[in-house]
């Protein structure tokens, strides 16, 4: 019974610890499941958080955006106003580039033709070149061309033919041989000048060439210093000064081109002094045209001596018949005042002779009324008061004054001095 009592003891005791540790293991489970969810909610909590502050997070962004938007696009309105008048100007600017491209279109068309109608240009003065260099050949033609320049440059420097220079003028020279230069100019004081124009041109129409190499083209140059050379041997043997004995002993040759002497000058430049010390005086176009000049302004100041000299001649003869005239003058003054004087006395006399009977007759009742008063003269000439005119008629009549008493016993002066 003991046994039972304590084994019925026991078994209580294990029923109340059994259930203890269930009350206990479910008081754990509860605490446990509590701290668990608590857990769990403090997670979800904190996600919920963590959510809340990205939003938070997003929605100060999103702001922040908004705000830059709006920023941005009161920035864009006020730079679209400050802008505006850029884009006015632009539109502008492109219009005026649209018109200008249009026209650099119709100028480059235009252009265009230009260059196309200057290349054919250039094509026909280029024939016509090669027409003219082949007509230079001709040594006629040649000298015909070289006459028409020097009469080009005559005319040009205000000389006129016939009158200051004379043209193929014929002439013998000191060793009978009879010359005759293409030009003759008149200087003043019955001088001439003598100019020929038949330089040599063919070596240096040939240097022209552009097929020619360097050594070829100086070669030319070279013969055509030659050729002028011995032109100018030949000018100097001539002698043309002997056959007109008022020109300077040398002779002008006519170069028709700067360029012609300046190559040949350059191929030999003792050319120059050659032909100066054999009395020949090379002469470009532009040289001769400073000593036409030269001339023609020799001719005017010669006209204006000629012209002064005629001026003094007629001054003098001028002088001389104002003092006539001056004489005659005086002659008519003086016969004036003997009139005048003349009418004095006659009016003396009849006032005293003859009105003082008309007078004692109306008074005796002859007749109705007596004759009117006549006056006497009073006004007299002017006198000369010329110093010049005065001392010329005082070297023909010398002054001289003489009186004389009228009838009615009055003085009267005739012949004052004849100047007045």
């Amino acid at each position: 019974m003991v046994g039972d009592r304590v084994n019925g003891m026991e078994i209580w005791q294990l029923v109340l610890v059994s259930a203890s540790v269930a009350v206990v293991a479910v008081v754990a489970g509860m605490f446990l499941g509590a701290a668990v969810a608590r857990g769990r909610v403090r997670g979800e909590l904190g996600g919920l958080r963590g959510e809340l502050a990205g939003a938070r997070a997003e929605r100060d962004l999103l702001q922040g955006q908004v705000q830059a938007a709006e920023a941005s696009a009161a920035r864009d309105r006020t730079v679209a106003a400050e802008l505006a008048p850029l884009r006015q100007s632009l539109a502008r600017v492109e219009h005026q580039v649209g018109t200008l491209e249009r026209d650099r279109m119709e100028q480059f068309g235009r252009l265009g033709e230009t260059l196309r109608e200057v290349a054919s240009r250039t094509d026909a003065l280029g024939q016509e070149t090669a027409t003219l260099a082949g007509a230079l050949n001709s040594s006629g033609i040649r000298g015909a061309w070289g006459e028409a320049q020097l009469r080009r440059v005559l005319e040009h420097a205000g000389m006129m033919a016939r009158c200051d220079f004379d043209e193929q003028v014929s002439a013998v020279t000191e060793h009978d041989a009879r010359v005759r230069p293409d030009v003759l100019v008149r200087l003043p004081g019955d001088k001439c000048l003598v100019i020929d124009a038949k330089a040599p041109l063919e070596a240096f129409l040939r240097a022209q060439r552009d097929d020619l190499a360097p050594t070829e083209r100086a070669a030319h140059l070279q013969q055509h210093a030659r050729s002028l050379r011995g032109h100018v041997d030949s000018l100097a043997g001539k002698a043309y000064w002997s056959a007109f004995p008022t020109s300077p002993e040398l002779v002008v040759c006519f170069v028709p081109s700067d360029a012609v002497l300046a190559a040949a000058l350059q191929a030999a430049p003792e050319l120059y002094d050659h032909a100066q010390s054999h009395k020949v005086v090379l002469a470009s176009p532009a040289t001769l045209l400073a000593v036409l000049r030269a001339t023609a302004f020799a001719w005017q100041q010669d006209s204006l001596t000629e012209h002064a000299r005629e001026v003094l001649r007629l001054g003098s003869d001028l002088h001389s018949r104002l003092g006539t005239l001056g004489r005659h003058v005086s002659d008519m003054g003086s016969a004036l005042r003997r009139s005048v004087q003349t009418y004095n006395r006659m009016v003396g006399t009849l006032e005293s002779r003859v009105m003082v009977t008309s007078r004692q007759m109306r008074e005796l009742g002859v007749v109705p009324e007596a004759h009117p008063e006549v006056t006497a003269v009073e006004d007299s000439t002017r006198p000369l008061t010329q110093a010049d005119l005065i001392a010329e008629l005082d070297e023909v009549a010398p002054p001289r004054a003489e009186a004389e008493e009228d009838d009615t016993g009055q003085v009267g002066v005739r012949g004052l001095r004849r100047s007045g």
